[in-house]
C-alpha cells in the first residue's frame, strides 16, 4: 500500500504537469468525459492523453468508469481536499472554501465520483458509514438511522436540528461492500426544493486498505454545491476517524459540528 507521504509525492507530480492541470480543467468544466472527448482539444494522440489520465488516476484525482464501450473519466477531489486539510488553518479554511463554493456555484454537473483509501478492513468502513455515533463523527455532527434492510427508510440527523436533515430509501444493501440510497435533502428550502437524488457508496478491498468510492448522480442541472459540496470533507473525516481515532476540522465540522 502506497504510504501517505508517497500519495502526496503522486499528486504534486501529476499536478505539476501542464497538460495534467489543463485535463482537470476540463473535468472541473464538464465531468464526465470520455477519452475521445478529453483529446479533441489538443494536439496530441489519444494514447498520450491516456497516458497522462493514467497518471492522473495513479494520483488518485482521476477516477474512471466503464459506461457500456466508453470508459467516462471523473475529477477527484479529494486528495487536494486532503492537502487543504494538512495545511489550510482553520482560521483561513472557511474563506479559502467559501471561494470554492462561488465557483463550484458557477460549475454544476450531473454526477459528482469522489474516491478515497483508507487502512481500514471493509467492515470498520461499513461500520462507520451506518453507525449513527461514528457517523457524527465525521458527517458534521449528524448521524444517520435506520435498520438498514433493503428498502427501508434512513433518515439524517442532527441534535442541533429540529427534524431530519435528509431521508430517502435504501435500495441495495450489500455489507461490506455496496450502499445504494436515494437521498431527498430538507436542511434549506433551495436543498428540498431539487427533490431526490442517488448516493452510491462501494468499498472494495485493497491489501490491508480499502478503496472508498461515493457517487452523487441523478442531480439535476440546478441543484446547488451544498448538495453535494461537503462529501471532500466527509470522506475526509471517515479517513482520518478510522485511522487514528482522532475527529478532523474542516470548515464543516467548523460551521455545522457544533450546530
Amino acid at each position: 500500500m502506497v504510504s501517505y507521504s508517497g500519495r502526496v509525492e503522486s499528486v504534486f507530480r501529476a499536478l505539476a504537469d501542464p497538460t495534467r492541470r489543463a485535463l482537470l480543467d476540463a473535468l472541473f468544466e464538464q465531468d464526465g468525459q470520455t477519452l475521445m472527448a478529453l483529446t479533441e482539444p489538443y494536439d496530441m494522440t489519444r494514447i498520450a492523453v491516456a497516458k497522462h489520465l493514467r497518471l492522473l488516476e495513479e494520483a488518485g484525482l482521476v477516477v474512471s468508469r466503464r459506461r457500456g464501450r466508453e470508459k467516462v473519466h471523473y475529477l477527484n477531489v479529494v486528495p487536494i481536499q486532503l492537502l487543504h486539510d494538512r495545511w489550510v488553518s482553520k482560521y483561513t479554511a472557511q474563506w479559502a472554501a467559501g471561494l470554492a463554493g462561488l465557483k463550484s456555484e458557477l460549475e454544476q454537473t450531473m454526477e459528482k465520483v469522489f474516491e478515497i483509501y483508507v487502512k481500514a478492513t471493509p467492515e470498520r468502513v461499513w461500520e462507520a458509514i451506518t453507525d449513527p455515533e461514528i457517523r457524527a463523527k465525521f458527517h458534521f455532527g449528524a448521524g444517520v438511522e435506520s435498520d438498514w434492510s433493503t428498502g427501508s427508510h434512513y433518515v439524517l440527523k442532527h441534535p442541533a436540528a429540529d427534524g431530519p436533515l435528509a431521508e430517502g430509501e435504501n435500495l441495495v444493501v450489500d455489507p461490506p461492500r455496496r450502499l445504494v440510497q436515494t437521498m431527498h435533502t430538507l436542511w434549506s428550502a433551495e436543498a428540498e426544493h431539487e427533490g431526490t437524488s442517488r448516493v452510491s457508496w462501494e468499498i472494495e478491498p485493497v491489501g490491508d486498505s480499502c478503496r472508498l468510492t461515493v457517487t452523487h448522480d441523478q442531480l439535476s442541472d440546478s441543484a446547488p454545491p451544498e448538495l453535494y459540496g461537503g462529501w471532500p470533507m466527509i470522506l475526509s473525516g471517515l479517513k482520518t476517524w478510522l485511522e487514528t481515532g482522532q475527529t478532523l476540522t474542516t470548515p464543516g465540522s467548523l460551521m455545522y459540528g457544533e450546530g
